[in-house]
């Protein structure tokens, strides 16, 4: 500790006397050291130096690191006039860090602000990695070696832009001292060697990385430098093909430079036209100094790629020079090696198996097929000697051997088909097939537990073998689709396998997998697959199967024919909406009709169907239809039902009538009363009605022997008892049997007739109809009526009211007269002596036009002057009068 305080003492006293005279004049801090480059990742340590004033001590110091102020923790005081600050290097960007002082005397530090304050800016970087890969090359240039050289190398470690690495490249020929170099800031450079390459002599190579935080070289490349040289391809590259090797091609080529300079050694390639994958000759083969060479092994009349390729002969000096042009060439023809490959289909109809035979190449045909060679044999044929008779079919340009035979196989188990393909050369091996009756295919078991999967751009097929695999010989893939059939065989251990041929996206292939044994074919075992599926090509077209009911309707929508499916139909979902709210529901994919229920009546349905598939779905253009209104039968439900209630009802009605006809006739058509048979006139207390019958028309009738005056005092006791009391006592008979009247009293209401049985229970508010007397002609007050009678005339009244009470209940009224009213003296009787019915009738007229009104206010009159008390004019007195009570058989 004493050691380094001692060394940053001297160091301080160093940097002071360092100082400019300038800078002891113009400030009083200075931060030490100045332009400092960091390492990143390091801690920095500056030193801030008070000079020039005693005003400032070290107390007064503190640090800021991009305007943000360093805490006092970082912070070490070397005396008085010195104050340290570490701060750790982190970030990559530039920052100035400032020694300031505190405002302790105001005056002082504003007159000298710009004279407290310091600064350095810390620039960071990195230390520069060891370059590696160092890598020079001299290219060939005409017919010699060019003397420029091409150097690069891979940075390592990193830098940033305030504190950049740079690139010293070295080169020397040995065995001369000279060590030329070449900076530049990437990591290649192009440098010259001199007027020609140096063959044959040391080259040693190196490159240097510096910056101001150090520098490192890279390994030195001492080799000779035939080791840096890269020539051009060999050039004039020629193949030839040879009829009688049909089997290899001849391959020669130049070199433009001598061999004194540089020897060389070839690289050669070649492949099938088509194909990805490059065969390379042994390099053993092709080390000699050579211009030509014979490939061999090769496939006849196939088309093959080749290129050359050469580098220094010294091993392991050198690059290799890149790969001459491309050169195609086709091998000769050579007879077929191997056997056509036979299919068949078959058409069946009318128990006749319509047989076309598929041919494909074979797989070393070795030329081009002219024609296949076929023979059939036919059950119905006579085979001679043994032997069939071949039948020569030029071959098509599908491949397919066109001929169709149609084959009975009723009384054979199979028929056998031989086939063989011939080029410019020859034939190539038989290849047979056997034909079995559909009736023998069960005896050839088929594959088990079949399953067909895409996966990466190819349908895969895995199954297992028969129980009687020992008798498979191979077996056949075939796929169908799109009016396309294919196939492909496969060896008889095969349980895995992906479909080689091409396969087209959206197309439904069916796939079948066929055991052959021995020849015969087996029972197929199939599945639909796609190779990728997508959202179908055509909708399904939606329809109502018949009219809509009022609560359901049944759609039915098309089958998506199998070519615009794309894939497997995984549902099918529909959707209906009346307003604003969509229902859905989903059905399986094999159901093509649905019936909607819980719908409304008389609403308007929008209907449509989407179709999904794993790929996508589609949907289908909407179908409007409206529920009914009723549903069909119930309107007729309703007019049944109503006319049966009609029916009903008037049924019932004339049930009624004729078992209550006697209460119908009650209230629907009454009694009238009689009233000859009334018995109004028994109404008077004092005097009995007579009971016998007169036949004169006056007779019978009791009329009371009242003047005038008597009139007056009945009046006035009436007012004292009920107005019904008051209209008995006025009462009297009449012959007539209509009622009659008294003086000035009210006309009576006659009682209704009483039914044959006379039972009093029995009665009704039947209507009655009443009766006054008007007199023909009236007198004046003063005035005496003339002696001869006057005729009066009855007026029959329409009133519809009911009798009173006392109407119906005439004993009672008896009774209560006879105790409120002293007897009366009859002034008439009856007698049958026509002289006292004329009187009576005489005393009569003038009682009927007695004023009622005025019969408390007028004096009794004298005799023979009962007139002088009427008006003038009395018009006819009203012949009703309320009735409080209903009325009483007679």
């Amino acid at each position: 500790m004493v050691s380094a305080r001692v060394l940053q003492l001297l160091a301080l006293a160093f940097l002071g006397s360092a100082l400019p005279a300038r800078v002891e004049d113009d400030y009083y801090l200075m931060v030490v050291p100045q332009s400092p480059v960091l390492e990143m990742g390091t801690n920095f340590t500056a030193t801030c130096v008070i000079i020039n004033t005693s005003e400032v001590t070290a107390d007064d110091l503190y640090w800021t690191l991009s305007g943000t102020t360093i805490p006092k923790e970082q912070y070490t005081k070397i005396n008085g006039s010195a104050l340290n600050v570490t701060v750790p290097i982190t970030s990559e960007k530039t920052e100035w860090l400032f020694c300031r002082c505190q405002k302790k005397n105001t005056l002082f530090y504003i007159r000298n602000e710009g004279k407290l304050i310091h600064g350095i800016d810390l620039k960071k970087g990195y230390v520069p990695g060891k370059p590696e890969n160092l890598s020079c090359m001299a290219v060939q240039q005409g017919l010699y070696i060019s003397p420029t050289f091409n150097c690069s190398w891979q940075p390592v470690g990193q830098q940033t832009d305030t504190v950049p690495t740079l690139y010293t490249l070295y080169t020397a020929v040995l065995p001369s001292s000279g060590q030329p170099s070449h900076e530049t800031k990437d990591n290649s450079i192009q440098v010259k060697l001199g007027d020609i390459f140096p063959h044959h002599m040391t080259l040693e190579v190196w490159v240097e990385a510096h910056n101001k935080l150090g520098k490192i070289e890279s390994e030195h490349l001492k080799e000779d430098s035939g080791w840096f040289v890269k020539t051009d391809p060999p050039s004039d590259v020629k193949v030839f093909s040879e009829r009688s090797f049909p089997t290899s091609l001849l391959i020669n080529w130049t070199h433009r430079i001598i061999k004194e300079r540089v020897k060389l050694t070839y690289q050669i390639r070649y492949r099938q036209n088509g194909t990805q994958n490059w065969t390379y000759v042994p390099l053993g083969d092709t080390a000699s100094d050579i211009k030509s060479f014979r490939l061999q092994d090769l496939q006849p009349y196939q088309v093959y790629e080749t290129q050359v390729s050469c580098k220094n002969a010294k091993e392991g000096h050198g690059y290799w020079s890149n790969w001459s042009n491309i050169v195609t060439k086709k091998t000769p023809e050579d007879r077929p090696t191997s056997k056509p490959d036979l299919w068949r289909i078959i058409a069946e109809g009318d128990g006749i198996q319509q047989v076309q035979f598929i041919c494909k190449d074979p797989v070393l045909a070795n030329g081009r097929i002219i024609r296949f060679n076929i023979k059939i044999q036919d059950p119905k044929d006579k085979v001679k000697n043994g032997s069939l008779e071949w039948k020569n079919i030029t071959r098509s340009s599908q491949g397919k051997i066109t001929d169709l035979k149609q084959i009975d196989l009723a009384d054979q188990k199979y028929v056998g088909v031989y086939v063989t393909a011939t080029n410019s050369v020859g034939n190539s091996p038989v290849a047979s097939l056997f034909i079995t009756a559909k009736a023998h295919e069960s005896e050839h078991a088929p594959v088990e537990e079949l399953k067909v999967l895409p996966h990466r751009g190819q349908l895969w097929l895995e199954w297992k073998p028969p129980n009687s695999s020992k008798l498979v010989s191979e077996y056949v893939v075939e796929w169908v689709g799109s009016a396309q059939t294919d196939w492909q065989k496969e060896m008889r251990n095969t349980t895995r396998t992906a479909i080689k041929g091409h396969l087209e996206k959206f197309v439904c292939y069916n796939v079948s997998v066929y055991p052959i044994y021995h020849g015969c074919i087996g029972k197929p075992a199939s599945k639909k697959a796609y190779l990728e599926q997508g959202a179908p090509a055509l909708a399904p077209v939606v329809n109502l199967n018949d009219k809509p009911g009022r609560n359901q309707a049944t759609l039915v929508w098309t089958e998506i024919p199998q070519g615009r499916r794309r894939g497997f139909i995984t549902n099918y979902t529909i959707f209906y909406t009346s307003g604003s709210e969509v229902h859905n529901l989903t059905v399986p994919a094999n159901t093509n009709s649905y019936t909607l229920k819980s719908l409304s009546g008389n609403t308007k349905y929008d209907t449509w169907i989407k179709a999904s598939t794993i790929g996508g779905s589609i949907s289908s253009f909407n179908h409007s239809f409206t529920t009914l209104k009723y549903a069909p039968g119930e309107m007729e439900f309703i007019v049944v039902g109503v006319s049966l209630g009609f029916l009903f009802i008037m049924v019932m009605t004339m049930l009624l009538c004729v078992y209550k006809k006697d209460v119908i006739k009650e209230n629907f058509w009454p009694q009238i009363p009689d009233p000859g048979e009334s018995t109004i006139g028994n109404w008077l207390p004092d005097y009995p009605l007579k009971a016998e019958t007169q036949e004169s028309g006056l007779s019978g009738i009791s009329v009371l022997d009242v003047d005038v005056c008597d009139g007056k005092c009945v009046f006035e006791e009436d007012k004292a008892s009920l107005p019904l009391k008051k209209d008995k006592y006025l009462s009297e008979e009449h012959s007539s049997g209509i009622g009659g009247s008294s003086c000035m009293s009210s006309p009576r209401q006659s009682v209704s007739d009483s039914d044959e049985g006379g039972d009093m229970a029995d009665t009704t508010a039947s209507t009655v109809q009443y009766s006054s007397v008007v007199p023909a002609s009236s007198g004046y007050k003063g005035q005496t009526p003339n002696s001869q009678p006057q005729q009066a005339l009855f007026s029959r009244s329409e009133s519809t009211q009911p009798l009173l009470d006392s109407e119906e209940n005439p004993d009672m009224l008896l009774q209560e007269a006879s105790r409120q009213s002293p007897p009366r003296r009859p002034r008439f009787t009856d007698g049958g002596d026509p002289a006292g019915i004329a009187e009576q009738q005489e005393l009569l007229e003038p009682l009927d036009f007695c004023p009622l009104g005025e019969d408390s206010e007028q004096d009794t009159p004298v005799d023979g002057q009962a007139a002088d008390w009427l008006p003038a004019a009395v018009p006819p007195l009203s012949s009703y009068m309320p009735q409080l009570g209903g009325y009483r058989p007679q």
